[in-house]
C-alpha cells in the first residue's frame, strides 16, 4: 500500500467515527430522561475481553445514557495455572463483577466453558435467545479472525444471532491483542476515550489473576495510543462496523 492509498483508509476511518458518534452518542439530556432508553451489549469470550476491549466506549456510553451489559460467554474455567476450573470460574467471576462495578455496567454470565467453546445448533440458539431477550441497540464482540478459538466462536454466535434477529442492532467487532491475538484489524469507527481511560484501567486491573498490569501496559497502552494516533486524539478504542449491505442476505 503506497502512502496516498494509506490516507484513503485513513481518510475512510476517520469518516465513519462520525457515523458511531451520530447512531450512539445522541444527546446527553435526551436519553437521561428517555424511558427507551438504548442498552448496548458487550460480548467477550472470556472474563476481561469485554473490558480491555471495550472498556472505554463503555464508560462513553455510559456517560451519554445507554444500559450497558457485559457479556461473558464463559467464566475464564481455564484461565489460571493450577486452579481447578471450579476455583478459576469463581475467581474470575468475582473479577468480572468488580470489574463491572467500575464501569458502571451489569455482568452477565453465559454457560459456555473457557477453553472447549462450541459452535452448534443449541449454541446458536443460546446467543440468540439471549440477545433477543436483552433489545440491544447496539452490539459488540470480538473480531472474527483471531488466533484465539473461544474468541472465533463468540464472534461468529454473534454474527448468526445478528442476521437471524434481521439485523435488529448496529453489530460493531473490537480488537484485543492485535497482531498476536486479533488479525487483520482495520478499523471503521473510533472513539475518543482519552477522559475515561484511567477509569478502564483500573476496571482492567481488576482481573488480577491474568497478571493484567504488566499485560495491560505491554498491549492495551500501546494500542489506546496508537489508535489515539490514527484518530488525532491521546487515547481511542478502534471498531469495525458490520452493516447489513455489506453481508450477504438468507
Amino acid at each position: 500500500m503506497n502512502r496516498r492509498d494509506m490516507l484513503k483508509v485513513a481518510g475512510t476511518a476517520i469518516a465513519g467515527a462520525a457515523l458511531l458518534g451520530t447512531e450512539a452518542f445522541a444527546n446527553e439530556s435526551n436519553n437521561s430522561t428517555n424511558s427507551t432508553r438504548k442498552k448496548a451489549l458487550i460480548i467477550g469470550a472470556h472474563p476481561d475481553d469485554p473490558e480491555t476491549g471495550c472498556g472505554g466506549t463503555m464508560l462513553m456510553l455510559r456517560r451519554v445514557g445507554h444500559e450497558i451489559v457485559s457479556v461473558y460467554m464463559t467464566r475464564g474455567e481455564g484461565g489460571i495455572k493450577g486452579k481447578t476450573a471450579n476455583d478459576a470460574a469463581a475467581i474470575r467471576t468475582q473479577e468480572a463483577i468488580d470489574a463491572c462495578k467500575i464501569l458502571n455496567a451489569y455482568p452477565l454470565f453465559m454457560t459456555q466453558i473457557d477453553g472447549n467453546t462450541e459452535i452448534n445448533k443449541a449454541r446458536y440458539i443460546e446467543m440468540r435467545e439471549l440477545i433477543a431477550k436483552e433489545k440491544p441497540s447496539i452490539v459488540f464482540t470480538h473480531w472474527p479472525i483471531d488466533s484465539h478459538p473461544d474468541h472465533r466462536v463468540c464472534s461468529h454466535l454473534v454474527y448468526d444471532a445478528w442476521r437471524r434477529l434481521d439485523y435488529s442492532f448496529e453489530l460493531y467487532y473490537f480488537e484485543v491483542m492485535s497482531g498476536t491475538q486479533t488479525q487483520l484489524f482495520q478499523p471503521t469507527d473510533y472513539v475518543d476515550i482519552t477522559l475515561v481511560a484511567d477509569q478502564k484501567r483500573q476496571a482492567c486491573y481488576c482481573h488480577k489473576s491474568q497478571n493484567i498490569e504488566p499485560l495491560y501496559e505491554e498491549w492495551h497502552d500501546r494500542m489506546e495510543q496508537f489508535r489515539g494516533l490514527e484518530f488525532r486524539c491521546p487515547r481511542a478504542e478502534a471498531f469495525i462496523h458490520l452493516r447489513r449491505n455489506n453481508s450477504d442476505i438468507l
